[in-house]
């Protein structure tokens, strides 16, 4: 028998919660009514953040988690994309910025590793836009 890694349950909940005996308030929610939550929740991680107070951190990263599965749900019922979605992008992008870890370009300083990031990201959203246009 397989074990279940706590994220397949986390998604397996999401599917309940989202599910035809689901929680009513939870199908109710969209984009827009998750906003304040989601400033709320990035507020008390950074209040959790500036003292230090590593139990609150924990909780506050699951709250912030619970909207990122929470959005990604209510994406994946319109036909637009899923939590696999969004991990798999992350994946792809952290492997693209990091070129000296994950290919063959040797940098060897902070500051150049951030400039590198920083002229990976600005080169994304030029093609970004560029797609965009056409």
């Amino acid at each position: 028998m397989k074990k279940q890694t706590n994220f397949n349950q986390l998604k397996e909940i999401y599917d309940i919660l989202h599910g035809p005996d689901g929680c009513l308030w939870d199908k109710k929610q969209t984009f827009q009514t998750l906003i304040p939550k989601l400033k709320e929740e990035a507020d008390e991680l950074t209040e959790a953040v500036k003292k230090m107070d590593y139990p609150g951190l924990r909780e506050e990263l699951g709250d912030l988690l619970l909207l990122v599965m929470f959005f990604s749900k209510i994406a994946s019922k319109k036909s637009k994309f899923d939590i696999e979605d969004v991990i798999g992008d992350l994946i792809k992008k952290l492997k693209r910025r990091h070129p000296h870890v994950f290919g063959d370009k040797k940098l060897h300083s902070t500051e150049e590793i951030i400039a590198s990031w920083n002229k990976i990201k600005e080169k994304e959203k030029q093609n970004k836009k560029r797609n965009q246009q056409e």
